[in-house]
């Protein structure tokens, strides 16, 4: 099974989203269930994860019915205020809401945070230790600067399973490895973190990119976790801003090939992490 671990829906004429700033206008629409389809078809993709893109609790219980009546939405991430004394209640209601089953993970966008030390707040740290009471996943947005914070959180956490979104958005553009790199090296040792083939092409040049640009970083990656801790994912329709659906999956594809991965290494990386690690 192919599974796309990391897309996302919104409407900008029904929600605010403070970070679609006037750069991103192409994708300034709606988009749902029958915008994705089409490609998922074409590429063979069977499951999907959809993923929170505001702190939202509404867009939370909005994406989970959306799942229970869209087949191949097989899990959500979602938002809640990790900071909220009440968070294990807050996660009971949303299970046991419409849609409920499909909640696998919870995600907050660190790296909008002022602060880069904003995880290792008490009360943050105390949110996410709830998360993984529920038995689901913390989604890590993050960039190179708040990686050491998150890398503390992880190992502070054996108990609780991590992804880190977008491989922490390298900087591509710049080609420059380090200090992304040097960072990633500290979460060799820990197990209990996977790392997300995704969003990486609007790192890079959206008009000039090439698969050699992105090459780099997956390859340090997939050198330093090993594949069984990758997994894919899209970022559509971000990823459209620098690349169709279709070209994103070939790429991947392509990249896990040329770092010399077997065929059931890439199986695994396309989709048997995905599946195992959110519990679709």
């Amino acid at each position: 099974m192919i599974v796309d671990a990391h897309h996302h829906f919104w409407d900008p004429a029904r929600a605010d989203y403070p970070w679609m700033t006037e750069d991103l206008g192409p994708i300034r629409r709606a988009f749902g269930p029958a915008d994705l389809a089409p490609s998922l078809a074409a590429t063979g993709v069977e499951a999907t994860v959809l993923v929170q893109t505001r702190s939202s609790l509404d867009e939370t219980e909005e994406f989970l019915a959306t799942a229970a009546a869209t087949p191949f939405i097989r899990g959500v991430v979602g938002w809640v205020d990790l900071r909220d004394p009440g968070v294990d209640e807050v996660l009971a209601r949303l299970r046991a809401a419409p849609g409920g089953d499909r909640l696998v993970g919870i995600r907050h966008q660190v790296h909008d945070e002022e602060n880069p030390a904003w995880l290792l707040r008490d009360d943050v740290r105390r949110g996410i230790a709830a998360v993984g009471r529920a038995g689901l996943v913390y989604d890590l947005l993050v960039r190179t600067r708040e990686l050491q914070a998150a890398r503390v959180v992880v190992a502070a956490m054996p108990n609780v399973r991590f992804v880190v979104d977008h491989l922490a958005k390298p900087p591509i553009r710049d080609g420059a490895l380090r200090p992304w790199a040097d960072e990633v090296d500290g979460f060799a040792s820990l197990p209990n973190v996977w790392w997300k083939l995704s969003g990486l092409i609007t790192e890079a040049d959206w008009a000039t990119w090439q698969p050699a640009d992105l090459r780099p970083f997956v390859e340090h990656v997939l050198t330093v976790v090993g594949p069984d801790r990758v997994m894919f994912g899209s970022d559509w329709p971000v990823c459209l801003l620098a690349a169709p659906y279709e070209k994103v999956v070939s790429t991947a594809r392509a990249l896990l090939e040329s770092a010399g991965l077997s065929e059931r290494e890439r199986a695994t990386v396309m989709g048997d992490n995905a599946v195992a690690v959110y519990g679709l």
